[in-house]
This record gives C-alpha cells, structure tokens and sequence, in this order.
C-alpha cells in the first residue's frame, strides 16, 4: 500500500487528476468531500460547529455553507475554530479507508491544505497540481465563484512554491485535460503501481 496525498490550490486542477488517478484504479478520497459530511446534519459535528458559531451559519436550520465560508475566510481565529472541529474527524474517516483497502491499494488523498496542516509525514509520496494564476481564477469563475471569494480562498492557501518544495512531483496544469491525463498515467505506472504492490509482497 502506498499513500499519496494530492494538493494543489484552488482551481489547479488537483480533483480532475483526482479523477483520472481513480480511473487508473487508485483509490480515490477526497478530503473536502470527508469535511462536508462530518458537519452534515445530524453529526456530533454538526452540533459542535452551531455550537461554536451560532444559528447565524444556518438557513432554514440546514447548514450554509457561504455563510460558514465568507465567516471563516475573513477571520483566521473562526478559521482555526472551524479546523479544530472538522481536521481529526477527517483523519478519523480517512484512516478507517485506508484500514478498510486492500495491502496492495494505491491511495490517492485529495488535500487542498497538506501545507497548512503540517500533514505531509502521514503520506508517502506528495503531488501537487499547479497552473497559472489567470488559469485558476478563470476556472473558479467558470464555477460561479465571485472575485473577493476567489481572493479570499486564495490568500488563505500556501503558495505554489511552499507546495512544489514538500512534493515528489509537480503536475502542471496549464494545457489541455490529455496533458494532464499522461502525468497521471506516467506517474502512476512508473512510479505509485509498483511501489504499492512491492509493499504488499
């Protein structure tokens, strides 16, 4: 077994290699997905995350997440708040996968934060995905995202530079989608494959 984690700023393009990589027959988990379902409803974190910001981060008693997110991107106390509820559920949820996969499973961990949280010693190997800055605002744009919430969730983030120093490989994310894939493929093949099925032997 081999685990790699997957970072990458915002708009890089870090869950489209993702995607490709589970294509491959990685397993695949996504650490934005894991922090939305720790705080869905009806969980302990859910009752913790009111609890520590109040009926103000809900619309209709159903978390909203824009409010949560224009809350905790403008202040880096309310931010560290919001971590210390949803970071060890999340590598709760991430180490029981890993328990539950096969000796010989590639996995790959989306993480945007790997540089934030101090976390690359829990992985093997590091990727980080990185295109140009034009690139990525296009792209967040192309999702619906405003400028101040893009400049928001881009001065939060590491750098490309603080994540290109703690990584094995470094994806660029500038050309087309088949550029992208042969990255995924050639890293996967050469380097991840064979390393997870030596472990298991």
């Amino acid at each position: 077994m081999i685990k790699v984690a997957l970072t990458g700023g915002i708009g890089s393009g870090k869950s489209a290699a993702g995607d490709f990589f589970e294509d491959l027959g990685a397993v695949v988990v996504d650490a934005d997905q894991l922090a939305r379902e720790v705080i869905e409803r009806g969980t302990d974190g859910f009752d913790d995350l009111v609890a520590t910001f109040g009926d103000e981060v809900l619309t209709n008693g159903i978390l909203d997440r824009r409010k949560l997110g224009d809350i905790v991107f403008k202040d880096p106390d309310a931010l560290a708040k919001l971590e210390e509820i949803i970071h060890p559920r999340v590598a709760s949820e991430f180490e029981a996968i890993v328990e539950s996969s096969p000796m010989d499973s590639v996995i790959v961990y989306q993480i945007p934060i790997l540089v934030e949280t101090q976390a690359k010693d829990r992985f093997d190997f590091v990727i980080t995905v990185e295109a140009s800055i034009e690139n990525r605002i296009a792209r967040l744009k192309s999702r619906g995202m405003k400028g101040y919430e893009i400049d928001a969730r881009l001065a939060a983030q590491a750098s490309d530079e603080e994540r290109a120093k703690i990584a094995d490989a470094v994806f660029n994310n500038d050309g087309d989608l088949d550029q992208l894939l042969r990255q995924c493929e050639n890293i996967y093949e050469d380097v991840l494959l064979p390393r997870a099925k030596a472990s298991a032997d």
